[in-house]
């Protein structure tokens, strides 16, 4: 039986935090078991509002990569493949614009919210602007079905549906498939400061690598709700980002819903909640701190998973990309 193909990847901006693990990471851990997957390490993505820093985008392919591997990412199971090493993605995103108007992609809600967030204004980087066309040369060229992304990135699957539905009508065939968007129960984490979420840039990130100290900072620097005052004080566990990384990584959830409980009648601290997340979230880091720090002794051998894995990738690419263009009608060599 055809395994369903996954298409799924990080821009290589940094390493990965836990925030990655609750949203997509654990995932895929469980999804390399029964389908094929694609894990693209997305440095050309990440050029479109990083071409003042390409040593930062180039530094951190194989930063984001040892995360893979230290999380238990599997390579004879799940290709891990280099996004700039794959031409027939470049070629696709290029074809692909021609079936999507300026203003759609303005529309895009992903987009119009990362354009806020950047300050672009108008100065929009036109890699950035374009980026639901070239998401949807990835996710099609590997012929992928499922994608699974945050709830903020659907927006993005909708318009690669879109696009494809173009290709095949004006083929007259069913050569690319849509992809159905998977999104994690838990939703994206906040940033410990509750404020916005958790990102790399905005610095209000554990990352998958922290040291015990720095993960015991990051909880004691946690908001938990402003006008819990007291233990004795009723508390609110809505917005409350201790609560909302207990949800997302603690395994004993009726232990969780009796602290809810407790914190909303009053009679149990911050510091007491706050002990509890860290424990569980030094017992989460502590193994793959371990597995990544002994990885990277060996540097030659992950470049060697990158170049195994981007092999594998660029030949079933250029499949998709050459069934394209000949269906489309174009000139082939």
């Amino acid at each position: 039986m055809t395994k369903t193909v996954i298409l799924t990847g990080d821009r290589t901006t940094g390493p990965l935090h836990i925030g990655h693990f609750a949203g997509s990471l654990r995932n895929r851990l469980s999804f390399q078991s029964d389908h094929g997957q694609y894990l693209l390490l997305a440095d050309s993505q990440a050029l479109t509002d990083n071409t003042h820093d390409p040593g930062k985008v180039r530094r951190n392919v194989l930063e984001v990569a040892l995360d893979y591997l230290a999380v238990g990412i599997d390579p004879d199971r799940t290709t891990i493949c280099l996004q700039s090493h794959l031409p027939a993605l470049a070629e696709l995103s290029m074809l692909y614009l021609n079936f999507v108007t300026v203003a759609r992609l303005e529309r895009n809600p992903t987009i119009k919210d990362e354009i806020r967030a950047r300050g672009f204004g108008r100065d929009i980087p036109a890699g950035f602007l374009c980026y639901p066309a070239a998401q949807a040369a990835d996710i099609t060229a590997f012929k992928a079905t499922i994608v699974p992304v945050g709830e903020d990135q659907a927006p993005l699957i909708e318009q690669t549906n879109e696009i494809v539905r173009r290709i095949n009508a004006t083929a007259g065939a069913g050569i690319l498939p849509e992809a159905k968007a998977v999104i994690p129960k838990s939703g994206r984490l906040p940033g410990i400061d509750g404020k916005a979420k958790m990102s790399k840039s905005a610095g209000n990130a554990i990352a998958l690598s922290a040291s015990p100290d720095e993960i015991r900072a990051a909880v004691r620097a946690m908001y938990t709700d402003s006008a819990h005052l007291r233990a004795d004080d009723p508390g609110h566990v809505e917005g409350n980002v201790v609560f909302s990384y207990l949800d997302a990584f603690d395994d004993d959830l009726e232990a969780v819903e009796e602290l809810k409980a407790r914190y909303r009648r009053g009679g149990l601290a911050d510091r007491a909640i706050k002990a509890r997340l860290e424990a569980v979230l030094q017992n989460l880091i502590a193994p793959i701190r371990q597995r990544r720090m002994e990885i990277a002794q060996h540097p030659d051998h992950v470049l060697d998973v990158i170049r195994c894995g981007t092999a594998k990738a660029r030949e079933r690419t250029e499949a998709t990309k050459r069934q394209v263009v000949e269906a489309l009608g174009l000139f082939l060599l």
